[in-house]
C-alpha cells in the first residue's frame, strides 16, 4: 500500500452543495412499502437530493466552489490548482476541470484535470493536491468533489435507486507552516473492477442500440447497459474487510493515538456496513458521525457533506484530529489523518 505523510498544507475550508430536490425513499412505488422499509432500516437512507436535467455535478460544485471563496475572501487569480474528481463529468471530452477554470474566473495560470475516482476520490484528491502544493510550492488550491449518480441511475432498480444521491463539494487547500501533518493511507484492487460498473459507454464497449434497451435482471431491478450495476454482496465484503484494514494500518505506520482522533469520517457506503467497520475498529459512537439519513450515498461528496453537515457546530475554527476514510469502486480505498486541522469555513448550500 503507499503510505506516505505530508507537511505544510492545510484545509482551510469546506462547501459543498446540494439539489433542492428531495426524494424520500418510503414513497417510492418500485417495491413494496414493507421492503423499502427494511431498506432503509438496513441503509440508514430515508431521503435524498436529486439533480434536475439540467444540473450537472460541476454545477453543484461551481456554486460550492464561488460560496467558499467569497467566505475566506480568496482572491481567484491566487488559486493556481483546481483538480475535479467526479465519476459523472460534463463531457468524455473535454475534461470538466477546465470548464470549471474558465466558469469560476480563475487564471490560465491554473492548471486544471479530472479524476475520475468516486468512493475514494476525495482523500485521493486531497493527497494529490496536497502533493503538487507541496512539490511546486503552489500557495493556494481547490478540490471540486461530487456526483449526480442519480443519472446514472435506473428508476427501475430497486437496489441502488433508493441509496444514491448527489451532490458536489469543495474544498480549500493552501501552504501554511503551522499546519499540522497529513498522513495518507492509499491502495487499489482493480480484480473487483466489476463490482461497480457502468458496463457501456466507454472505449472498451461503445453505446449501441442494444445499451438502451431496459432488461429485467431479476424482479424490481430493471437496466440497461448504461446505467450502474452494483454487486451488493460483493461491495459490502469489500468495505467490511478493507476500511478497518486501511485504518489500523494507518494507525500503526505512523504510531497514531487513535483515542486522540477527534472524528472518524467514513465514506457513507450504507449503515449496517458503516457501523460494522466502527464496531471492527473499537470506535467510540459519538466519534462516528452519519449523513446518510438526509443525503444517501453521494459518491466522492460524502466525507465533506458528512463535515459540514454534521461537525460543522464542534470543529469550526477549532483544531481537530480528523480521519477519514473512502473505500468503492474501482475496488480502492484511501485514508488520511489531518493533525490539527482548523477549518475557518464549513457551508452547505442548495441548489
Amino acid at each position: 500500500m503507499a503510505a506516505f505523510s505530508l507537511d505544510n498544507v492545510a484545509i482551510k475550508g469546506i462547501s459543498c452543495c446540494v439539489p433542492k430536490n428531495k426524494e424520500y425513499n418510503i414513497d417510492l412505488n418500485i417495491s413494496t412499502k414493507e421492503d423499502i422499509q427494511k431498506f432503509i432500516e438496513v441503509t440508514g437512507v430515508e431521503e435524498r437530493r436529486i439533480a434536475s436535467k439540467d444540473i450537472c455535478t460541476s454545477d453543484l460544485c461551481c456554486e460550492a466552489a464561488e460560496k467558499l471563496i467569497k467566505d475566506l475572501n480568496w482572491q481567484k487569480d491566487e488559486i493556481e490548482i483546481l483538480v475535479f474528481v467526479s465519476q459523472t463529468a460534463d463531457y468524455i471530452l473535454p475534461i470538466s476541470a477546465a470548464i470549471l477554470q474558465d466558469r469560476l474566473g480563475l487564471s490560465t495560470n491554473c492548471l486544471a484535470f479530472d479524476v475520475p475516482l468516486g468512493c475514494s476520490g476525495y482523500v485521493y484528491g486531497i493527497s494529490i493536491i496536497a502533493g503538487m502544493m507541496k512539490a511546486s510550492g503552489i500557495n493556494k488550491g481547490l478540490l471540486l468533489a461530487g456526483d449526480t449518480i442519480s443519472k446514472i441511475v435506473s428508476d427501475t432498480d430497486k437496489s441502488t435507486l433508493p441509496l444514491f444521491g448527489d451532490a458536489g463539494s469543495a474544498t480549500a487547500l493552501e501552504l501554511d507552516k503551522n499546519a499540522g501533518k497529513l498522513f495518507f493511507d492509499l491502495g487499489t484492487d482493480g480484480a473487483g473492477y466489476k463490482a461497480i460498473i457502468v458496463p457501456d459507454g466507454g472505449s472498451r464497449k461503445r453505446i449501441n442500440a442494444d445499451s438502451l434497451v431496459k432488461n429485467e435482471i431479476e424482479e424490481g431491478i430493471s437496466r440497461t447497459s448504461c446505467d450502474l450495476v452494483l454487486d451488493g454482496m460483493d461491495v459490502f465484503s469489500f468495505g467490511i474487510s478493507q476500511a478497518p484494514k486501511t485504518v489500523n494500518k494507518l494507525i500503526e505506520k505512523f504510531e497514531i493515538d487513535k483515542e486522540k482522533v477527534d472524528y472518524f469520517i467514513f465514506h457513507q457506503a450504507n449503515m449496517m456496513m458503516n457501523k460494522m467497520i466502527a464496531k471492527k475498529l473499537k470506535l467510540s459512537v459519538d466519534k462516528v458521525p452519519y449523513s446518510l439519513k438526509h443525503f444517501g450515498n453521494t459518491s466522492s461528496a460524502t466525507i465533506p457533506l458528512t463535515i459540514v453537515s454534521e461537525l460543522k457546530d464542534k470543529i469550526l475554527n477549532q483544531s481537530s484530529n480528523l480521519l477519514m476514510c473512502g473505500f468503492g469502486v474501482g475496488l480502492s480505498w484511501g485514508t488520511v489523518l489531518i493533525e490539527e486541522c482548523k477549518i475557518e469555513s464549513l457551508a452547505l448550500i442548495e441548489l
